[in-house]
């Protein structure tokens, strides 16, 4: 027999307000025609950053412990809580310049350099001199993946 809990809020136990809830792995969500299922924890993000300009400030962050500047355009993360293997996807974004003849990036450096605990990024462009250079705006990145 199935149940179901209808509840307008959840407060802990003595009424001041809200609670944390746990969710186990198995949790899914319906979508709202209510035919298609999803595992909800793995359709969270895992790990976050937003990137101020040139160095390793970030603005914000969810699941990263460390940043560090390893070269010109090349980026150290470090998770607070690690990945379950390196095969987690990557997606990132990086604030255009407003120089037309830039194409910028923020990408993994190489897969070699992809690990359950970090990953090595590059935000930089090749300038008109053919030389690496710090790229001088802000980038974003996300992982999704199985945390440990």
């Amino acid at each position: 027999m199935t149940s179901q809990l209808n509840v307008d809020t959840i407060v802990d136990k003595a009424g001041s307000g809200g609670t944390n809830v746990k969710i186990g792995n198995t949790s899914t969500y319906v979508s709202d025609g209510g035919a298609v299922t999803q595992n909800t924890v793995q359709a969270l993000a895992k790990s976050w950053f937003t990137k101020v300009k040139n160095g390793t400030s970030m603005k914000d962050n969810f699941n990263i412990s460390t940043m560090t500047d390893s070269a010109t355009g090349i980026f150290v993360i470090a998770f607070s809580n690690n990945h379950n293997n390196d095969d987690y996807a990557f997606t990132s974004s990086t604030q255009p310049d407003g120089n037309t003849s830039v194409i910028s990036t923020c990408e993994m450096n190489t897969e070699a350099l992809i690990s359950t605990s970090g990953y090595t990024g590059e935000t930089a462009y090749v300038n008109s001199s053919n030389n690496r250079t710090d790229y001088d705006y802000a980038a974003s990145v996300v992982t999704h993946g199985d945390l440990a």
